[in-house]
């Protein structure tokens, strides 16, 4: 509550994503009355693994990672992109796994753009097309979704559409008719508008739609955390152009939902590895082939339409420039600490070596400005690391150098998938306290 200690927490990736958010969120809502896990940005492209105390596993996409926490409830914002199909597959896993009825638990603001069939059909036409030069996309139609949504903004489907029949089955086929024609299809794209519409209809009959007075009112009762999607590298300002997502990736919309509240600051939490990962194609100047072997990953892999799963050694230059990208982090959590043990050569990169120079900063991006953004990707494609460092097996000495080359406290540490493999270093109030003071 305002006035009242910090209630909220805004929980980032500042890599290429896969670095840990869905188990900080679960954990975040483990360790305190959270009452809302609210997503913020991208959609149903979002893969964000949970392993609970039990054993139990879930992937989650749209749901609130916190969702296996008994009571914790998910919030779709208006910046969120809604898949309806896919938020019946997911909750349909969630019921698997002993969640009771996890669409009473949601609520979806009704401005929220709709992800259909045809979105996600375009998307993956597109992509193949693209050939050697695809960008990695995920194949479920975001980039479509806001795409469309830029381009028609009048007849963009809402979530808020799925409660009028003949609005909603008047913007389905006009998206239907736009797409396969732009595409050049012979055949129309997709399913009938009809048998898309009636699907979302039965979204709409058992999910809470809310309006714009719902999520204010929340955040000035309750404690929340806020779950960002993919990472701030990815961004689609901020990231290595074309290799991006049509989502802004940093703090931005939490805190344009939270200071519309009237709410008090949250806590800005960053989300890195022991070591740098990504998804797909794009510059990744610390890839190292050797580390795919020694540090097996249970949850990620080949993606049919992303690519390989890519890991390289801690890259301090590129999460400088994700920090500086979100206006930096009050804290950070750093997971995969059991990493370093497992690889002892892991290593931490402080400089890039670009054609004879040594670059410790990435020039700043400017909002807009894509020829920008993608001379600096066909830069960083020819980076190889610089200067590194090799902190040793001893997770605390990792935390130190994390510490140093960022300049931002670790708040949380983990050393596995699990909850309980998780260390709360530093509460969230002292934490805020020290940013009011500086």
């Amino acid at each position: 509550m305002k006035g009242a200690a910090p209630s909220h927490t805004v929980v980032v990736d500042l890599g290429y994503g896969d670095a840990g958010k869905g188990g900080v969120v679960d954990h975040l809502c483990r360790s305190t009355e959270v009452h809302t896990v609210v997503r913020f940005n991208g959609g149903a492209q979002a893969a964000h693994n949970v392993v609970a105390p039990d054993g139990r596993h879930h992937t989650f996409a749209q749901f609130g990672s916190g969702s296996l926490v008994p009571g914790v409830r998910t919030h779709l914002s208006r910046f969120m992109l809604v898949d309806p199909l896919a938020l019946a597959t997911e909750a349909a896993h969630l019921r698997g796994l002993g969640v009771a009825d996890p669409l009473a638990r949601l609520t979806v603001d009704r401005r929220a753009l709709l992800t259909t069939p045809y979105h996600a059909a375009a998307n993956r036409i597109r992509e193949t097309a693209r050939g050697r030069a695809r960008h990695g996309s995920c194949g479920v139609g975001v980039g479509e979704t806001a795409a469309y949504a830029l381009a028609h903004p009048e007849d963009a489907p809402t979530a808020g559409d799925c409660t009028s029949p003949s609005r909603l089955l008047t913007v389905l086929a006009r998206l239907r008719e736009r797409l396969t024609a732009d595409l050049g299809l012979s055949e129309p794209l997709g399913p009938p508008p009809a048998d898309c519409a009636a699907a979302f209809r039965a979204f709409a009959d058992h999910t809470t739609l809310t309006d714009d007075s719902y999520l204010p009112r929340l955040l000035r009762s309750v404690r929340t955390v806020f779950e960002g999607a993919q990472g701030v590298l990815l961004d689609e300002w901020h990231g290595f152009h074309p290799y991006t997502t049509w989502s802004t990736t940093t703090f931005a919309n939490a805190e344009t939902l939270i200071a519309e509240a009237g709410a008090d600051p949250a806590l800005r939490l960053g989300v890195l590895r022991s070591y740098t990962t990504r998804h797909g194609p794009g510059p990744m100047v610390t890839e190292d082939p050797a580390l795919a072997a020694a540090l097996p990953e249970p949850h990620n892999g080949h993606g049919r339409w992303q690519g390989a799963f890519r890991l390289g050694h801690f890259d301090a230059v590129a999460h400088r420039y994700a920090l500086a990208a979100c206006g930096g982090a009050d804290a950070l959590a750093l997971t995969h600490l059991d990493a370093p043990a497992r690889f002892r050569y892991l290593s931490l990169c402080e400089t890039y070596d670009l054609d004879g120079d040594q670059l410790t900063e990435l020039p700043p991006a400017v909002p807009g400005d894509l020829d920008r953004q993608l001379r600096l990707t066909v830069a960083l494609l020819r980076a190889r690391p610089g200067r590194t460092r090799t902190p040793g097996p001893d997770p605390r000495a990792w935390t130190e150098a994390v510490e140093e080359s960022l300049g931002t406290p670790v708040r949380l540490t983990s050393y596995g998938p699990r909850s309980t493999d998780k260390h709360l270093l530093t509460p969230a109030p002292a934490v805020l306290a020290q940013r009011r003071s500086a």
